[in-house]
């Protein structure tokens, strides 16, 4: 039986911990944005967040989700899903990548990078991967709501409304 208190208040029982990503402060976020946002050779990126409406019987909880990228040598009307950068999306087609071994084999692995410029990829791929690791969802959901897909450009940032599910 656990002791604690609340406010003062004490309080007796079983508390079940959560299994919630420690929240990290904007401030951590900056330098990471800012290494891509700084890079000419970046245009655009950006991604979806949402709280699922249902989760198969798990809880809904808010996240960002589907990282994507467009550089320069990317076509205008590249769909985002070619350019999804991250833990399992493809080769980008300007960036390169690391692909995951074979799909039969679990777990399944990164293979090296693949492409002309592996320190681009890193600085996308790190804040790929801060975005979607959940560590930052406080700050996402704050600044830019629930349901939506966030478009980061240097001139701006435009905030849609993600029709999901």
């Amino acid at each position: 039986m656990s002791h604690t208190s609340f406010l003062g208040i004490p309080v007796e029982g079983e508390i079940t911990a959560g299994d919630r990503v420690p929240q990290r402060p904007l401030s951590e976020l900056r330098p990471i944005l800012t290494a891509v946002l700084d890079d000419d050779a970046i245009v655009e990126f950006g991604w979806q967040q949402y709280t699922p409406y249902f989760n198969d019987g798990e809880a809904c909880v808010f996240s960002a989700e589907s990282f994507w990228a467009r550089t320069a040598e990317d076509g205008a009307d590249d769909d985002w899903r070619v350019l999804e950068v991250g833990e399992y999306a493809d080769r980008h087609p300007t960036l390169g990548g690391r692909c995951l071994s074979d799909r039969g084999s679990y777990p399944r692995t990164e293979l090296p990078y693949e492409g002309d410029d592996e320190q681009r990829y890193e600085r996308v791929r790190a804040l790929a991967d801060a975005v979607r690791g959940g560590g930052f969802n406080d700050v996402l959901l704050e600044a830019f709501g629930d349901h939506a897909t966030v478009t980061v450009r240097r001139s701006g940032i435009t905030v849609e409304f993600y029709d999901h599910e």
